[in-house]
Parts: C-alpha cells; structure tokens; sequence
C-alpha cells in the first residue's frame, strides 16, 4: 500500500460507508472518512492485557502549516503533525502507559477546568454574589437593583435573585466580561473601568448628565469593591483589586437648607407637578423622611388608625423598624390618595410598581418654584440649587429652630447618631411616640404658617387629587 501524502490526504473522497485509510510511516496511524466527507486521524493499538483499542487523535488539518507547539489529542492536525503524535503514543506505551486511560482523564481534567474556568468567571460570579449576598442584618442591601445594574446585570422587578434570572445588560460589565475569569481582574482594570464611567458613563447604562461625573465613578468603584470582598470571603479571589486603588473623591458635605419662603415656594410648586408625586413631595417636607421610604410607602405599613406608619427594618437606611406619627396634616394628605385596586403601593402610576421619574419631576418643581418666586419678587429672582434630600436637612433644622428637643427630633427622622448613639442608644430604647407626635403636629403647624404667609396660623394643608 502506497504511504499517505498531503496531496494524496486531500484528494480522498468520501464513499458510501467509512473508509479507514492506514499510514505505513506511523505505527497504528489511520485516515477516517466519513460518508459526510469528514476527515479525521485515529490511533489503533493494543492496550495493557492484549485488549484492541482505538483513540480519536483529532481532524485533518489540510492547510500542512506548521505548527507552534506540540501537537496534542484534541486539536487539528496536518499528516506531519498526526505522525508525529502517533510516535510520541507510541514510545509511552512501550514504556507501560495506558494511553488510553491517560486520555480519559485528561478529558476529564480539561472538562472540570472549562466548568471552574466558566462558573469563575466574572459574568458568573456577579449573578452568584447577587443570589447569595446579604448585609450583616441578614436581608438584601436597599439598593441592590441599582448596584446589579452598575456590574451590568438587571433582574425583573419582582424577580428575587435566589431563583429568577437576570437579564445581562448589553455593553455593561457582566456582559463585556462574561468570560473573564475573576482572578484575573486586577487594579488596572477597576482604574479604567473607573475612569471610563467617570467621562462616559458607566458601561450600559444611559447617562444622565453630560461630562465628568465623580458620583459615577464612585458608584462603580463602590459596587466592584462590595463584589470582590464577598469573592475574597469565598476565596474566589485571593485579593481585592478595588483595595487602595483609586477612586473619585467624596464631594463636600451638603450644607444646603431651604428658608422659610422657598419652603412656601415649594408648596406651591408641588400643586404643578400632579398627583402622586405632589402627595409624595409634601409629605417629605411634613415628616422629614427619606424620599424612598414614602415613595414606596405600602398600605399595609399604615396603621389600622390611619394614625402612624410602620416602617420595617428592610426599608429604613440604617435597618432599625420605624414608626412615624402622622400629623393632621400628613393623615389629610394620605386620606386624600386615590386608591388603585389591587396595588400595594400608596404611591404608583402602574399598578404594580412604585412611583418613579423623579428627575423629571425635579425639574418640573424646580421651574415652578422659580415661577412662584418671580412672580413674587420680579423677575431678577433666583433660588439657589438643592436636592431633594436637603428637604431632609431643612426640616431637622426647622424644627431644631423651634425649640424641639434635639433627642426627639432624632427619633422623628429615624437617627441613631448623637442624643442616640453608642451607649445611650443601647440602653435608651424609649420611643417618645407622644412627643414626636406633639413635634411633628408642631411643624406641621409652622409649614401651615409658612404657605399661609401668617405665621403659627394652621390652614389645610389637603393636596389636591
């Protein structure tokens, strides 16, 4: 039988059943062609015991280029490259190796590499961190959608991440590095990352604002630090990239308070931006929450009297349950929501999710308190900017400059800090519901004051459905 060329290898043709063509310059070496035109390489040979045995060496490399490594069990191989595999198997077996066996358990060893490789990589550990990540009080943080987002992943939103899958943002970080393993993801890396969310926005996501962002980058920063300690703690990284690398600097602490008067400008503003969000705005400048506690305010949370509401530890910044005397003005407010059957949520424009948009909004009540100051001091009348958490601030100073006891407004905006930290607040656990009670219906009092231009006066406060 005449020896195999290259030439000869590409000119054999496929017939109606499997030929196995033998190389007279290989020990054991084989051509298969399969009745589809498939081409491949095969090793046939005795095992230990006398046993007859056949080992798939790989397919027919055509193009006779040459290699730079060593040809392997698996890859494409050129005649010169099969023959020289079918020696080297050759020369271990005459030293006793089971070529065989040693096959398999290299498929093996490749196969459970390929898996750790896969589950390890950085798009698989992100979704696991989600599943499994919980705070030291045992619940998910407050804002774990919006940091899922930020890594590149979005889940449905009334999907739990134990058992719902999440939707791989395109472009963002779970996507872009899918298959990068998570080990590898070093300090330069998270500095570009970093940097681009800084001057582009972060990856996938729309941007809200043109330009450098720090607040961008910080976030980032923030949510790839959070992953990669949880990683370190299941010793799925050694290291934590994010530890001493750069990150954008914390901005100065706000110091904005809103005066008397642009505290009436507001309350006449929220009339232009209609309900819910009119609802929602007065009620944070009547109770000093946070926007998200009375934004996702939920029917159940509302006390059987209509009298207080009841925040759980799951939905209060520093996780301690909160209860929240209503004022009469607050409970005129809420009496007057329209209720939408079978929703939940005190505030929603869905049905089925709270109410959302506020940027919009804010843009809307900023141009309707700039109206209403013009329309009272000319036209030349400016208001400084503010953010809706400053209404937070400016409360808390408002009713400090009322004479309130400092310990009862901390309880009224839900602090642990000051007249309540350390140990006073281990051993003080007193409520003060009357007092609270007692303050708030006397800001609500100075608010009504305020829109009424007549001081200490009280007016209906009812926001218009």
């Amino acid at each position: 039988m005449p020896k195999l060329t290259a030439v000869g290898v590409a000119k054999l043709r496929a017939q109606g059943k499997r030929r196995e063509i033998p190389d007279t310059q290989a020990p054991g070496l084989r051509l298969i062609i399969q009745p589809s035109g498939t081409k491949s390489w095969a090793l046939r040979f005795r095992r230990p015991g006398g046993r007859t045995a056949k080992l798939t060496l790989g397919r027919v490399d055509l193009s006779e280029a040459e290699a730079r490594d060593e040809p392997v069990i698996g890859a494409a191989l050129s005649l010169r490259m099969a023959r020289q595999l079918a020696n080297k198997i050759d020369r271990e077996r005459a030293r006793g190796i089971d070529v065989v066996e040693e096959s398999k358990a290299e498929k093996l060893r490749r196969r459970a590499a390929a898996i750790e490789s896969t589950e390890n990589s950085f798009g698989a550990a992100a979704q696991e961190f989600f599943r499994d990540y919980k705070t030291k009080w045992g619940n998910r943080p407050r804002r774990w959608r919006g940091e899922a987002a930020i890594l590149g992943l979005r889940w449905p939103i009334d999907g739990d991440p134990a058992t719902a899958e999440p939707q791989v943002i395109k472009g963002g970080l779970a996507d872009r590095w899918r298959s990068k393993p998570l080990a590898s993801v070093d300090n330069h890396d998270v500095h570009a990352v970093v940097d681009e969310a800084r001057k582009l926005g972060i990856p996938g996501l729309a941007r809200k604002n043109d330009g450098i962002s720090d607040a961008r980058g910080r976030k980032i920063h923030a949510a790839l630090s959070v992953l990669f300690r949880w990683a370190v703690r299941q010793r799925r990284v050694a290291v934590n990239p994010c530890a001493g690398e750069w990150r954008p600097g914390a901005p100065p602490s706000r110091e904005r308070v809103l005066t008397n008067v642009e505290l009436r400008w507001f309350w006449q503003a929220t009339e232009h931006v209609g309900a819910p969000f009119n609802a929602v705005r007065r009620l944070l400048m009547l109770s000093g929450c946070k926007l998200n506690e009375i934004a996702g305010l939920r029917w159940e949370e509302l006390s059987e009297d209509g009298t207080a509401l009841h925040l759980s530890g799951t939905r209060a910044k520093n996780h301690r349950p909160f209860t929240l005397p209503l004022s009469s003005a607050a409970r005129d407010i809420i009496a007057g929501i329209k209720r939408v059957e079978g929703c939940p949520f005190a505030f929603s424009t869905t049905g089925k999710t709270p109410v959302s948009g506020w940027s919009k909004i804010k843009q809307r009540l900023d141009d309707a308190m700039l109206a209403a100051a013009r329309k009272e001091r000319g036209k030349g009348a400016m208001i400084a900017a503010f953010r809706v958490h400053d209404m937070r601030r400016s409360v808390v100073s408002g009713m400090a400059e009322l004479g309130i006891r400092p310990d009862v407004i901390e309880l009224c905006v839900n602090h642990v800090s000051g007249h309540r930290g350390g140990v006073a607040g281990i051993y003080n656990k007193s409520e003060l519901l009357a007092e609270r009670r007692a303050a708030l219906e006397r800001w609500a009092a100075h608010i009504a004051g305020i829109v009424s231009d007549k001081p200490g006066s009280v007016v209906s406060l009812r926001t218009r459905r």
